[in-house]
Formats: C-alpha cells, structure tokens, sequence
C-alpha cells in the first residue's frame, strides 16, 4: 500500500500562553514567613525522628512504641509499683575481709603428749666431823676418817608434748651408796713452857727429881693430881705402868 503522499508543512502554533503567577509569589510577606518557617521546623523534626531510629537500630534498642497521642499519655496518672517487703534487712556493706572459715586442711593438728620415765643418778656431798685431840698441839687438824661421797638414784616422769619436754615430775629417790662422813681431829695440847718435862701431860716441872705430892719421896719437886706419861717416863710416877702417874 502506498503511503499518502505529503500534505505540506505542519501546522505552526502559536507563542505559549503565559505561566500561571506561583503562590508564593502571591504570598503577602507574612505568609511567606510562616511558611519558611514551618518548613525549618518539620526538616528538624523528620532530621531527629530519623536519627532516633538510626541509634537504636545501631545499639540494638526497639525504638518504644507509642500508644495514643502525647495528650492522652500526659493525661494518664503515673503509678508506682509497690516495692516487695524483704524477709529481712540487708547486712550493711562493710570494707572489713569476711575471716575464711578454716577447712580440714588448714584446722590446727591434735599436738601429741607422750610421757616417760628417765633415770638419773646423783652426787651425795660427804659431810665433816670433828673431834678434839689433846695429844696434837693446839689448833693442829689432822684427817682420821676420809669423807666419800655417797650416790642417790632419782626417778622422774618427762611429759612431752611434739617431742619438746614440757613438764618433769620427781617420783622416786634412792640412796644407793651412802656417804662416809669426814673425821678432823683437832689438836687441845697447849705448848709447853721450859720449866714443864715434855714427857708428861700436865706440867710437870723439871727437877733432879720429881715425886707425887703426899708420897714417901723427898723430891725436891713434886706433882699434885694425876699426870698422863706421853713419853718416857724418867721421874718413875707410874708406879703401876698403866700410862698414867700419881693416881
């Protein structure tokens, strides 16, 4: 099929009809303020209402769900929930340490008391005795008997307590060997002045001859009393040899 053939040109239109004035423009001055204004506002709230949400999505809080308009929900009283009664009152908080209580492992071990009985042996000091002596001269001592000392034998009963003695107790004691007492003589025999005879005891002056007083002798010195012959005797006063003269 063919196509029609050209008609000619196209209709020309005419020049566009003037734009319509815009509202704004029509505005009074006031208006337009009020609008501004509104505009900054609602920017600002969608700016926050949208940052909330981007927040809480981040931290992984719901965003809370309102119920009602804000007029309601300030209408509505706030109740506060009564608080449960506790069975007893908190312990007050104190920095001081809580003590630990002791565990077996820690407990104090039993201490372990032992007691014995030990022996032991003692010295017994010899004491001294003397006896006067009128043949040694005075004031002369001379040992008869040699004093020894004597032993005692003494029980006692040791406690210990860990193995560290703690108390000892005399239970028993037993001379096993007496002491010997020390015998001193000690010399009365005055010295002798030169006109007494060293061979008697008393005096006895020193004569030719000596004869016991009240006797059949005819001195010239005589003895009153009983004399004792400690050495020879040479003026013959013991008559019956048993150690003394005159008697």
């Amino acid at each position: 099929m063919q196509p029609p053939p050209n008609p000619g040109p196209p209709f020309s239109p005419g020049p566009p009809p003037p734009a319509a004035p815009n509202w704004f423009r029509r505005a009074s001055p006031g208006h337009r303020a009020a609008v501004i204004i509104g505009s900054i506002t609602l920017s600002v709230l969608l700016l926050c209402c949208t940052g909330t949400a981007i927040v809480g999505a981040l931290t992984g809080e719901p965003e809370p769900t309102r119920t009602g308009t804000a007029a309601e929900q300030a209408g509505q009283p706030i109740v506060a929930a009564p608080a449960e009664p506790s069975e007893e009152a908190a312990p007050p908080v104190t920095d001081a340490p809580t003590p630990a209580a002791p565990t077996p492992s820690s407990a104090a071990p039993t201490p372990v008391v032992q007691v014995t009985t030990v022996t032991e042996r003692a010295t017994i000091r010899y004491g001294e005795r003397t006896v006067k002596d009128s043949s040694l001269a005075e004031g002369k001592r001379v040992v008869r008997t040699k004093g020894v000392n004597g032993v005692k034998t003494l029980t006692y009963e040791v406690t210990t307590t860990d193995g560290v003695p703690t108390a000892k107790k005399l239970v028993k004691s037993v001379v096993t060997k007496p002491a010997v007492t020390q015998v001193v003589a000690v010399g009365t025999k005055k010295a002798r002045s030169s006109n007494c005879d060293p061979n008697y005891t008393p005096c006895v002056p020193i004569a030719s001859d000596v004869d016991c007083a009240g006797g059949s002798g005819n001195g010239p010195a005589y003895v009153s009393g009983v004399v004792k012959v400690i050495g020879e005797d040479i003026y013959d006063l013991d008559r019956d040899n048993d150690g003394y003269g005159c008697d």
